[in-house]
């Protein structure tokens, strides 16, 4: 059986079955309330991390979860994301991987989060306009000065994480990836290999448009096609930390599920089948 905990950094034990807090509505009322309730019953169903960013809502996310859980239980790990900007309120943003900006966009979310540091804090994507080396050395020197406990990249490929690395550790790495979209198979290794975790993000990608045969395994097993592609990627890889995101109370239950379904090597062989095509290919 594949552990059910991993530790990001090699100090910050988390449950590998964690939360995208993109999807979850900052407004109006209502429906900041909802969000609210359903991030609370997620800590109290033992998700031990949570993922937001800058760019969700350009800073509201970061200040729903604060609302929501503030003061963090110890266990609770935020990450967050900077490296994006939005010029104007119709713009849909823009990477900026400058310096000042990275800076200032750390600062904005330690006072946002409620935070003295951010433990996990992730590059959202390289900025092809600034050279990666100093995008990195800032949050090299920004951990330095406290305000960031581990780093992390996001969207990268094997060779700009090796590049990231000869700077400074590099904790997780956050890549499109599921069962049907193994594109960054390759930067999974990498990751494997060096301990780092790889935090899926679109996880559960084509899961409703499940083949037959898929929907048969997942029936088989007990579990819905979702729950079935999450727990082929706990499977799948010891480093995989999936943050499936979810705003209805009922789909954030069927995700938790995926943690007590069992495949077999049989069933395991049956799925990478399945998704075997899909490796490398651009989705």
């Amino acid at each position: 059986m594949p552990s059910d905990t991993f530790h990001i950094g090699g100090d910050h034990q988390v449950g590998r079955l964690a939360f995208g807090a993109m999807r979850l509505p900052t407004q109006p009322v209502q429906a900041r309330a909802a969000s609210i309730a359903l991030l609370r019953h997620a800590v109290e169903r033992r998700v031990t991390l949570i993922d937001t960013a800058h760019m969700y809502g350009w800073g509201a996310n970061e200040e729903l979860l604060a609302e929501a859980l503030h003061p963090y239980p110890a266990d609770l790990l935020i990450t967050t994301k900077v490296g994006v900007v939005r010029p104007h309120p119709d713009h849909p943003g823009e990477l900026d991987g400058r310096p000042d900006t990275l800076r200032t966009q750390v600062d904005d979310a330690l006072r946002r989060l409620r935070l003295e540091r951010i433990e996990l804090l992730q590059l959202h994507r390289i900025d092809p306009n600034v050279p990666p080396a100093d995008q990195i050395e800032t949050l090299r020197l920004l951990r330095n000065d406290g305000k960031i406990g581990h780093i992390g990249l996001s969207e990268v490929t094997a060779s700009e994480l090796d590049a990231a690395r000869d700077i400074v550790d590099i904790a997780s790495v956050q890549n499109r990836y599921s069962l049907l979209d193994r594109e960054h198979e390759p930067v999974l290794r990498a990751c494997e290999a060096a301990g780092i975790a790889f935090l899926p993000w679109r996880p559960v990608a084509a899961a409703s448009e499940a083949s037959p045969e898929l929907r048969a395994l997942a029936a088989e097993v007990g579990a819905t096609p979702t729950q079935l592609w999450l727990a082929w990627l706990l499977a799948h890889s010891p480093v995989m930390v999936p943050i499936p995101g979810t705003a209805d109370l009922n789909h954030l239950e069927e995700n938790l599920g995926a943690r007590d379904i069992g495949l077999t090597d049989a069933h395991l062989r049956r799925l990478d089948l399945a998704g075997a095509g899909s490796i490398g290919v651009p989705q």
